[in-house]
């Protein structure tokens, strides 16, 4: 028996090799290793880039801690560091720009799912990708030169006009700000909120459409009381991916936000973001210490993307899956 058995054993470990030779020469094994070590590479520079802000930025966090990030002092000259008007700047921009975006991006989803033609729905989908695929930096410029001093001389004055009895709508007004980089962020974020929010819509299984009908409601009232609601996840997946994007914007906020690393209440007062101060102060920062706090934001920035990103994610797949398991 125990010859037998290890018979069998040699002749098992004998085939193996050939086995793997076999799908060598079919091309089988050698593409599954050059695409396993393309997938290692990716988290491997993933993991690279993590190690590297979190080394980078030891001096910063070992000198403040976490006073760090409730700090609002800025001061370079005396080595000074606190991040919380950069992390309130960039809140607060993507505040304004979910604020403005999401009804933009879920009204215009609604229509390309559920009201436009096919064709004409696909046309409008491709004319929204193509924004998602312009500059930032022509953002940037088009709210320098139209934007802001369209705010400075029409929108501000009429808002605080009209709202000047609330905080967010007092004080100087220069067009650049708060309100200005919160728009920006808005005409920024819109082709991602649209284009997710579509696809999750198209998801849903007709069922759910006809059996809201077959008990009398209109088509308004079947797409947003059975439509909408079945594809909720996935729809506050769009607009986590769309908050990704604010956060993580640095030119065109950079251009229009007034780069004052001040905490206001008023919309209309210049502000800061992560994204921002990094772009203009880090070619600049002189002495290891302004450097490590200046990565220190990055890897504060790059944390809160990463989160946002693979919730939004979670979230689009389990609408997706939702809606495959009802057809």
């Amino acid at each position: 028996m125990h010859a037998s058995a290890n018979m069998t054993e040699r002749a098992a470990l004998s085939k193996a090799p050939r086995a793997f030779l076999h799908r060598l020469r079919s091309g089988d094994e050698i593409a599954h290793i050059i695409t396993l070590m393309f997938a290692a590479l990716v988290v491997g520079i993933t993991a690279l880039l993590v190690y590297q802000l979190w080394i980078q930025s030891v001096l910063s966090r070992q000198k403040f801690g976490w006073i760090f990030f409730v700090t609002h002092v800025w001061d370079p000259l005396a080595g000074q560091f606190g991040a919380l008007p950069f992390l309130y700047g960039t809140l607060v921009t993507s505040a304004i720009a979910l604020i403005l975006a999401v009804p933009l991006g879920l009204g215009t989803a609604i229509f390309l799912s559920e009201f436009s033609t096919p064709r004409a729905s696909d046309i409008f989908a491709f004319l929204v990708d193509l924004l998602a695929a312009v500059p930032s930096v022509i953002f940037g410029l088009l709210g320098i030169f139209v934007m802001v001093p369209w705010l400075r001389t029409t929108v501000e004055p009429a808002l605080q006009s009209t709202l000047g009895f609330l905080p967010l709508f007092q004080g100087p007004m220069y067009g650049v700000g708060f309100l200005a980089a919160g728009l920006i962020l808005a005409v920024m974020v819109v082709p991602f909120i649209v284009s997710v929010s579509r696809e999750v819509l198209i998801a849903v299984p007709r069922e759910q459409r006809e059996a809201a009908l077959a008990l009398g409601a209109t088509r308004w009232e079947a797409i947003w009381k059975a439509v909408v609601p079945f594809a909720k996840t996935g729809i506050i997946g769009s607009v986590f991916l769309a908050l990704a994007r604010a956060l993580g914007e640095t030119m065109a906020v950079t251009m229009v936000i007034g780069n004052d690393p001040r905490i206001s209440a008023s919309l209309f007062a210049p502000g800061y973001s992560i994204a921002a101060v990094i772009a203009n102060e880090f070619t600049e920062a002189t002495g290891n210490l302004y450097l490590s706090a200046l990565v220190e934001l990055g890897l504060v920035l790059f944390m809160l993307t990463f989160v946002l990103n693979g919730l939004a994610r979670l979230l689009v797949l389990t609408t997706r899956q939702r809606g495959a398991g009802h057809q």
